[in-house]
């Protein structure tokens, strides 16, 4: 028989016993022992059976019991209901979380019954949708049941949970059917397919969760019963499938394993003349005695327990093994859960086994809770006595669990029979209604938590205390461990860092480092939970001040422009309010005069002058006055206005198109310094001024520039200070700029040798209205003080080589710029200069890419560029492990770098390449690792090693060719030999020997595998020379033969090239397609001569598409060009005519609008282009 269905803790599950009245759920498994010990019950009709649950569901009277006080939900906001369905029919439970407090969003789980969690089994007929209202802050969980069965009903459970706070709600689904039916349950419902078939996929199958009620009683229809075991087991094995079908039973699987499992017919038993009863069942605690009957007394018998061999032990008194006659008996003592299972005994060869089920009783109530009245902070605890020892109980409160972990306040003892609820530190919260549920019964208690009588022990005394002094309020009560929250005119204090409460005990303090005004009132202290009050009063004393802080002003002065309105409020301060005389000098002003008058408030007293005049400007006094004292303060107020026009500028220096001008400072600068000066000017014939400046000048001189040589100016200024901008000065007098270009700039050295020294420099950076007419080179041998013209005609350029001077000699280098006005200042260089050549150490810069191994597949091109420095010119030379490199691979040097060139990289070409560099004594040495990697070769001794159900066992040896890099992986095909279709099983797989499953019963595949490094697959596979056919048991497979189709042909183009026009200097490419096989040869000719390593030509296939790159062509490029595909069965080619329009001119560039900086680097770019191509023609 089969083991009972696990929980999740490992325990089997227990069986629903006969007299429990549970009818088993529509997907059970239903056994019917022919036990002479089982009798009908009392209180039903049908025989006694046992039922494999497969799964704990929820009780009926959990389900019915109301919960009268239901607690507050901490994140659940709406709570799935109940409701009831139709069979088939579609139902929804939603769930609201809100967010506004959450950081992210909570998780959320359904279960059904106890245990099953739902998130598994969603599908066709059950699906979970979340979504979020961004505008309400609101999460929306739903639940939707699709096409609801009979089994789905029962209590489902939903949990919510966010960080260390938990929610959960429960809720019942009553699914009813449609039309009064049959439910027996027999065969055929126990072995319906639920959710193991691939069509089923999703389903739900709660019948393993449903506990079934007794009070449901359906009315049913008296249909004729009929054994379908019986059937089974009088029929052929062909014709089960047949029965299945006939009687609605879609798990044949199922079906087989447990007929296999059935009782048949057997022989008479040769060892025994009695066997064992097909099952017992025993209560928990209880004793069961196991007898069978020999037929032969002398052969040897053994007791088995789920297979495992029970040996008698002395000190073991759980099993016991009796003999009487004939008979041979085992007792178990004490049977528990574990006991139960599946019993076996062997005589000699034979076997007969049996099923022990032990039923766990029910756990009774003994002792009732009894009620608690208690006072808060008090011990609270519970007690109960149930029947059994160690048995698993629930507490509730008001119907909730209580919670019971490490942090819990709740605190759950046992000890035997007896259980406790502990409450250590009791509150008000604590009071409610306790229960305790067990298996039997429940008990419940009532909890009432009240307060202790408050006593004041020391009552709160009023108190006057002065401005800025600590301020302190002290009561005690009893009982001392009641908060009590501060109030001050009926508002809620709360602590902060001036502010401080303390509560240590029975006293209650309230602490104020410094008083403030505000600080006066009525304060209360109120306890918690209590309605008496404690109550003081707080009076606060100030001597009056002035606050001259508050105007945020430097020395107390405050600035005003004259002609506006000043307002001068100054904060003030004093308790009670301070009588307030505002005086200028020895006059008092009044709050009655017109332009300047004071004025008193509350909290701040005001000086206002309606139009601010020079004479207002002074010193005014403040003088504070009330019970408590005096205090006095001074403002000052200044009045300031724009500055006077300063005076007519002079103009001292004059340039090219600048000039140098100065003034003086205006006579009087309005009360406020002066900030700086604005500049203009303006042509002598026009009547517009431009400014100069737009940042204020600082100083009393300017230098004007981008002025215009040979046009008359003048200038004026203007004064600023803070208040504004003064009128402008008299115009200078006017000047004309005139001056020759400036000295030119950047003069180095750019060569030395032993007789010539070459110059370099850059132009002037301002050059005159005259333009630039060349330049003058002249040099001075140190220790003369001759400057000796080096070139006789003036020169353009900025480079110039002197010739003819002595060796080893140092001179001094200047250079001159020339134009109409005369010679700019020369530029000299800072050091002399020695006339001999220097000699400069080599050294190798590897670029960073190759400083590790350069990796490159075959038939790509190698190309380094390897710089170096050196003076004269270094000797390059490259080694290949010692030995001179290879004739195929090309060396060019420069005086800068050293070019290694591959045109088609080998894997001949791999290896490290030493580069040394000398000049002179001097070598620098430089190695380069370079790695040339092809794809690999196909793996070795691919077979078939072992071929069982549906599963083949692959074996292979690694490539012998890995292509220079290690193997990364392997391919593995198969093909059906029906159709020869290759589909990949596995990629990127590492081992040498793999498992392929899930073939199709009843055909015959092949295998091939290819082998993978980092430049890809190998370009063919090896395949197994056997076949391996998946046999179906019991049948046999005559494969037909098939002629292999024959898919070669020769090589078809069916997309021609097509003749192109192409632009000098831009690439061009030309495009074909072709069919062939096997794979064709692709060459490409030009005017019927083969292209072959050319440079300028790239050669691309992929997927039968052709392509010919030509690299900027130019008009000698142009022709016809073909492409010849060439295989075993044939050839076929294609032509078409290339031809190479030329540049565009410099005219036609401009009429296009093409900028002049773009037009200037493609006539570069083209007159190197028709360089080059001249070279290649004249080196042909």
């Amino acid at each position: 028989m089969p083991e009972p269905t696990k929980k999740d803790d490992g325990q089997p599950e227990e069986i629903v016993a006969p007299d429990s009245g549970d009818a088993p759920s529509e997907n059970s498994v239903v056994l019917t022992p022919k036990a002479p010990s089982m009798k009908k019950s009392a209180d039903t009709k049908a025989t006694p059976i046992k039922v494999w649950s497969l799964g704990d569901g929820q009780p009926p009277e959990e389900l019915d019991k109301q919960i009268d006080t239901p607690p507050l939900s901490i994140l659940l906001i709406e709570k799935p209901q109940s409701g009831s369905i139709n069979v088939g029919g579609d139902i929804s439970f939603v769930a609201k979380v809100e967010a506004k407090d959450l950081l992210r969003k909570p998780t959320i789980k359904w279960f059904k019954g106890k245990w099953m969690d739902l998130a598994s089994k969603t599908g066709k007929h059950l699906q979970l949708k979340e979504s979020f209202d961004r505008f309400t802050k609101i999460h929306t969980f739903e639940m939707h049941i699709i096409k609801a069965k009979e089994n789905y009903a029962g209590n489902y459970r939903c949990e919510v949970t966010y960080k260390d706070k938990f929610d959960s709600c429960s809720f019942d689904l009553e699914v009813k059917e449609v039309s009064d039916g049959s439910q027996n349950i027999d065969i055929r419902s126990a072995f319906k397919r639920s959710s193991e078939g691939q069509d089923d996929a999703g389903e739900l199958d709660f019948s393993g969760l449903l506990k079934h009620r007794q009070g449901r009683e359906h009315k049913q229809e008296e249909v004729p019963e009929v054994d379908v075991w019986e059937i089974l087991k009088n029929a052929r094995p062909d014709e089960y499938e047949k029965i299945a079908f006939m009687y609605g039973i879609t798990d044949l699987r199922g079906l087989l394993k447990r007929l296999k499992k059935t009782k048949k017919e057997e022989k008479k038993s040769e060892a025994f003349a009695k066997r064992l009863e097909p099952a017992y069942q025993v209560d928990k605690g209880g004793k069961i005695r196991l007898v069978v009957d020999l037929a032969d007394p002398t052969v040897e018998l053994k007791w088995y327990k789920n297979g495992q061999e029970i040996r008698p032990t002395p000190n073991n008194r759980k099993y016991i093994f009796e003999h009487k006659g004939t008979q041979r008996i085992m007792v178990i003592n004490n049977c528990q859960i574990n006991d139960d299972a599946a019993y076996s005994v062997t005589a000699g060869e034979e076997k007969c086994t049996t099923e022990l089920f032990v039923k766990e009783l029910p756990v009774n109530i003994v002792k009732q809770l009894e009620p608690v009245k208690t006072t808060v902070n008090e011990r609270i605890e519970l007690e109960c006595e149930v029947s059994e020892e160690g048995a698993k109980v629930k507490w509730m409160k008001n119907g909730v669990e209580v919670p019971t972990g490490v942090r819990s306040r709740y605190r759950v003892k046992s000890e035997g029979t007896k259980h406790w609820l502990i409450i250590d530190d009791a509150t008000k919260d604590d009071t409610g209604t306790y229960s305790l549920m067990a298996t039997g019964g429940t008990t419940e208690a009532h909890v009432q938590v009240e307060l202790k009588p408050l006593k004041i022990l020391m009552d709160l005394q009023s108190v006057t205390v002065l401005l800025g002094q600590p301020l302190k309020l002290n009561c005690e009560i009893y009982p001392g461990n009641v908060p009590g929250r501060w109030y001050k005119n009926g508002q809620l204090i709360q602590p902060s860092e001036r502010l401080t409460i303390i509560h240590r005990t029975k006293n209650h303090s309230l602490d104020i480092e410094s008083s403030t005004i505000h600080d006066a009132g009525d304060y209360t202290f109120v306890p918690e939970g209590y309605t008496q009050t404690l109550s003081a009063k707080v009076h606060i004393i100030d001597p009056p001040r002035v606050h001259l802080e508050a105007l945020n002003v430097q020395d107390n002065t405050v600035t005003i422009v004259a002609g506006n309105k000043l307002r001068l409020e100054i904060p003030i301060s004093g308790e009670p309010a301070p009588r307030v005389v505002w005086m200028k000098g020895e006059r008092v002003i009044l709050d009655s005069g017109n332009r300047v008058r004071a004025e008193t408030f509350a909290d701040h007293t005001c000086l206002t002058i309606d139009i601010a005049e020079r004479e207002d400007t002074g010193n005014y006094k403040i003088v504070l006055q009330n019970e408590a004292g005096e205090d006095t303060a001074s403002v000052k107020i200044k009045v300031v206005d724009i500055p006077d026009a300063p005076e007519a500028p002079l103009v001292t220096d004059v340039g090219g198109d600048w000039c140098t001008m100065t003034w003086e400072p205006p006579r009087y600068d309005g009360g406020s310094p002066i900030l700086g000066y604005f500049i203009e000017r303006k042509k002598k014939q026009s009547s517009r001024w431009m400014r100069l400046n737009f940042d204020l000048c600082k100083e009393t001189t300017f230098e004007p520039k981008k002025m215009i040589e040979g046009v008359p100016y003048e200038v004026r200024i203007f004064a600023v200070n803070a208040i504004g901008v003064s009128k402008p000065s008299e115009p200078s007098k006017p000047f004309i700029p005139l001056a020759v270009t400036s000295e030119p700039t950047m003069l180095v050295v750019d060569d030395v040798t032993d007789t010539t020294v070459t110059m370099k420099w850059r132009p002037p950076d301002t050059i005159g209205a005259a333009g630039l007419d060349g330049y003058q080179v002249e040099y001075c041998i140190e220790g003369t003080d001759e400057w000796i013209l080096a070139n006789k005609e003036l020169i353009e350029k900025t480079r110039y080589t002197i010739t003819g001077l002595p060796v080893e000699a140092k001179i001094l280098v200047r250079v001159k710029a020339i134009n109409a006005a005369g010679a700019s200042p020369p530029r000299t260089t800072q050091h002399s200069i020695l006339v001999k050549e220097v000699i400069e150490p080599p050294k190798i810069r590897i670029p960073r890419h190759l400083k590790q191994t350069f990796i490159r597949k075959v038939g790509e091109v190698v190309n380094l560029v390897v710089p170096f420095v050196g003076k004269p010119r270094p000797k390059v030379n490259w080694l290949k492990e010692g030995q001179p490199i290879d004739q195929t691979i090309n060396i060019r040097n420069s005086d800068c770098d050293s070019i290694m060139f591959i045109r088609k990289a080998e894997r001949k070409h791999s290896g490290k390449y030493d580069l040394s560099v000398q000049v002179e004594n001097h070598i620098d040495t430089a190695t380069l690792d370079i790695q040339i990697v092809d794809l690999p070769g196909p793996p070795q001794a691919v077979k078939i090693e072992e071929v069982w159900g549906n599963n083949v066992a692959l074996d292979w040896n690694p490539p012998k060719d890995n292509g220079n890099a290690p193997i990364i992986g392997y391919t593995i095909q198969k093909a059906d030999k029906k159709t020869m279709e290759w589909y990949t099983c596995i990629e990127h797989y590492h081992r040498t020997c793999i498992t392929i499953s899930d073939l199709v019963v009843g055909n015959e595949y092949f295998f091939r595998i290819y082998s993978e490094n980092m430049v890809g697959l190998s370009e063919s596979a090896t395949a197994t020379k056997d076949s391996a056919l998946i046999v179906k048991e019991g049948l046999q497979l005559k494969i037909p033969e098939y002629n292999d189709r024959d898919f070669t042909e020769p090589p078809i183009f069916t997309q021609p090239l097509i003749n192109t026009f192409a632009v000098a200097g831009y690439n061009a490419t030309l495009n074909c397609s072709v069919r062939a096989n096997p794979r064709p040869k692709v060459i490409w000719m030009k005017n019927k001569i083969t292209i072959i390593d050319d440079p300028r030509y790239r050669m691309f296939s992929n997927q039968g598409v052709c392509t010919l790159e030509i690299r900027k062509p130019c008009p000698f490029d142009g022709g016809v060009y073909t492409c010849k595909a060439v295989n075993d069965l044939g050839e076929a080619q294609v032509d078409c005519k290339l031809e190479v329009k030329g540049g565009f001119t410099f005219f036609e560039l401009m009429k296009r609008g093409v900028p002049l900086h773009l037009i200037d680097k493609y006539m570069n770019e083209s007159k190197t282009s028709e360089k080059s191509e001249s070279e290649k023609k004249g080196s042909i």
